[in-house]
């Protein structure tokens, strides 16, 4: 269950992050942040080998946020035909 509220709490702010800087962030809410969070952290664990667990450190954070901004970059190329 802990591991649950892990993956929330965690996708949630790496997901923010992410729209921030890739400035989607108007267009997403609460829970569109959440899952583009636990997505990236999916695509940061098939890359980097590094996914979140129960245990959240630095890097695990850090690898979250990139698969985050590499996800919402790939959507944004796909919508848009741009990157940004």
């Amino acid at each position: 269950m802990i591991g649950l509220i892990v993956w929330l709490v965690v996708g949630g702010v790496c997901g923010w992050l992410a729209s921030m800087v890739m400035r989607t962030d108007g267009q997403q809410g609460v829970i569109l942040n959440i899952v583009v969070g636990i997505i990236g952290s999916v695509i940061a664990s098939f890359l980097f080998g590094a996914g979140i667990n129960q245990v959240v450190t630095i890097t695990t954070f850090l690898y979250s946020l990139i698969g985050a901004i590499i996800l919402l970059a790939i959507v944004n190329l796909i919508r848009r035909g741009t990157v940004r």
